[in-house]
């Protein structure tokens, strides 16, 4: 999911905002990863995240939640499906 504006976001704003929105997806069912990230041109915010299924993953992605996030973010997001076909977790080492 990626937003997109003109104007630079405010990375503490951002933040916040990832810190507000962590608890609901800790424990999600279906959800692996979720990354709260922002380009260094800083126009452009991305959440990045890791279901175990692609159907959970569009299943999550109703029109009200985009126009929930359109409303945190201040710009309506792009929503793209990717086939992750690797990955590397070096979290539990």
């Amino acid at each position: 999911m990626t937003f997109t504006r003109t104007e630079k976001f405010d990375r503490s704003n951002l933040a916040e905002i990832a810190a507000e929105l962590r608890t609901p997806f800790e424990g999600m069912a279906g959800l692996r990863f979720k990354s709260f990230m922002l380009d260094e041109d800083g126009t452009r915010a991305r959440n990045f995240y890791v279901w175990d299924d692609e159907g959970k993953g569009r299943a999550f992605f109703t029109e009200e939640i985009v126009q929930k996030v359109t409303g945190v973010y201040g710009a309506p997001p792009e929503v793209e499906f990717l086939d992750v076909v690797g990955f590397v977790d070096n979290s539990g080492t």
